[in-house]
């Protein structure tokens, strides 16, 4: 604990008057519950308000990270490692406490099975620091405690339990931000992987609406989004391999239950083009698919950003998991199960198939890109729209032949260089910031602080995206460029599977 707790950090939340610190010149606070903890008759419920406690509340610790296993996203020393299902906590970093400025809300990711705003990888203190914004971290609940859909068992299990997370943080920002020194009228809410999908499926969730002004999807993965029947195939499936009645749930250890939704994880991922962790659509929290929302326009018409990463797969062909086809076997065992007439047509758009360039391709493009392109062109006929393609690969990524990789532009728009992740990419990140991490983190800060004004334009230089144009922004080492379409063919032979 810091020795010296500035009486600055002092701020009366609907909850109570917590207490922070300060790091850097900026507040900040760990550990802030937005909601009452999920555990025992609360476990697989949405989270209920925050009862308010007397006194003040010290607020300087992180609060347990979700229960998960390792990850090396979260493998430094400095990263939080006690884990439970009490976890509904953010963390705030505010350079002004007696401001109203902009507020940047971060959803992290992890196939909704691992992850945790409190990771350092994910530190918004330089965000804070350098863009004037206040910055809330959210974590919720993953794996078979959040990312599981047991909805369909009925009473006593609510459905999206992490999108009902997030709506909740979200909820807590509007009401208690101002406290911290910011503007609820100018709210963006940004994530990636899971967290970018969370921001999509936000985007159509009737609930959300009005909660945040502005959005960004890094590297979103919609195929994480399922329908109703198909998740309460996967719960009848869950039962019989966990081996207990419903109202038994609530009361089994945590390694029972998590082992048996990793056994129908691996099943869904064999059989099916849906993973067993995700979100659900067709219930009345998301009543479509996002995709499907943006196409009827029924979505929040907020500005958006979305983009992914040149080799989004190439870090999974490591370990080739089922769930992303990334070998011969595997890309033929997806179009067997999912499109086999469509087969010849999309491979025809990767000409050095199979040699693993193609394979990283394909198996990039069936989790990120196809389903992104069409949610762009889609969302992009009812809102203004960002559309950018990440290319900047270090000397690491480089040697490892990694390129640049599925979550490897997080720590140029973070800083976080001085995270584990952080020093493993760009080992002298933390005293001289590569260019591409001043242009992307400064052009995330204008995004988040620029154009609010009627008549304004957050950035003259990007153009918005269409469906005629395809403007896209390529961001390179050395500088970004604009191009029209750039995955034209690729696009072109994955049209209509999405």
């Amino acid at each position: 604990m810091p020795d010296v707790i500035e009486q600055s950090t002092l701020v009366r939340t609907s909850g109570g008057v917590l207490r922070g610190t300060t790091e850097g010149g900026v507040a900040v606070w760990r550990g802030v519950p937005y909601a009452e903890q999920p555990v025992g008759d609360r476990r697989f419920l949405e989270p209920a308000p925050v009862r308010p406690w007397a006194g003040v509340r010290d607020v300087v610790e992180h609060g347990p990270l979700p229960p998960q296993g390792r990850s090396f996203v979260g493998g430094g020393r400095d990263d939080p490692k006690i884990r439970d299902e009490a976890c509904l906590t953010v963390t705030v970093w505010s350079p002004d406490t007696s401001g109203s400025l902009p507020v940047m809300v971060w959803i992290p990711g992890g196939a909704f099975v691992y992850g945790a705003g409190q990771l350092q990888l994910y530190n918004g203190s330089r965000l804070a620091a350098n863009g004037g914004v206040v910055v809330v971290n959210v974590t919720y609940r993953i794996g078979v405690f959040g990312g599981f859909e047991l909805g369909s068992l009925g009473e006593g299990f609510d459905d999206n339990l992490c999108l009902r997370d997030q709506l909740a943080a979200l909820r807590w920002v509007r009401e208690n931000i101002a406290a911290f020194g910011g503007d609820p009228e100018r709210v963006t809410v940004f994530g990636e992987s899971a967290g970018a999908t969370s921001v999509l499926a936000l985007l159509a969730c009737p609930q959300a609406d009005g909660l945040f002004a502005r959005a960004i999807a890094q590297s979103p993965a919609l195929p994480l989004i399922a329908d109703r029947d198909t998740r309460a195939e996967q719960a009848r499936r869950f039962l019989d391999e966990v081996g207990a009645a419903p109202a038994e749930l609530k009361g089994l250890p945590q390694r029972r239950l998590r082992r048996a939704a990793g056994v129908v994880q691996l099943q869904s991922a064999a059989t099916s083009p849906t993973l067993a962790y995700g979100l659900t659509h067709g219930v009345e929290l998301l009543p479509q698919h996002p995709l499907e929302a943006a196409r009827a326009g029924a979505v929040s018409r907020v500005p958006l950003i979305i983009g992914t990463n040149s080799h989004e797969a190439s870090m999974f062909a490591w370990t080739k998991p089922p769930m992303l086809p990334t070998t011969r076997d595997t890309i033929d065992d997806y179009f067997a199960r999912t499109a086999v007439q469509a087969r010849e047509r999309v491979l025809a758009a990767y000409p050095d198939f199979p040699r693993r360039r193609a394979l990283i391709g394909v198996g990039s493009d069936v989790m990120f890109g196809a389903p992104a392109w069409a949610f762009a062109d889609a969302y992009s006929a009812h809102a203004p729209t960002h559309v950018y393609r990440f290319e900047h690969t270090t000397w690491t990524l480089r040697a490892l032949g990694l390129g640049a990789t599925h979550g490897s532009e997080i720590v140029h728009i973070q800083h976080s260089y001085g995270s584990y992740l952080g020093r493993k990419l760009h080992p002298l990140g933390r005293r001289l910031q590569p260019a591409v991490g001043r242009r992307m983190q400064r052009t995330w800060l204008n995004f988040a602080t620029r154009g609010w004004e009627d008549g304004q334009v957050w950035d003259g230089e990007w153009p918005r995206y269409d469906a005629q144009t395809r403007a896209t922004r390529v961001i390179q080492s050395a500088r970004d460029i604009t191009v029209e379409d750039p995955d034209g063919v690729r696009r072109t032979a994955w049209a209509g599977l999405y």
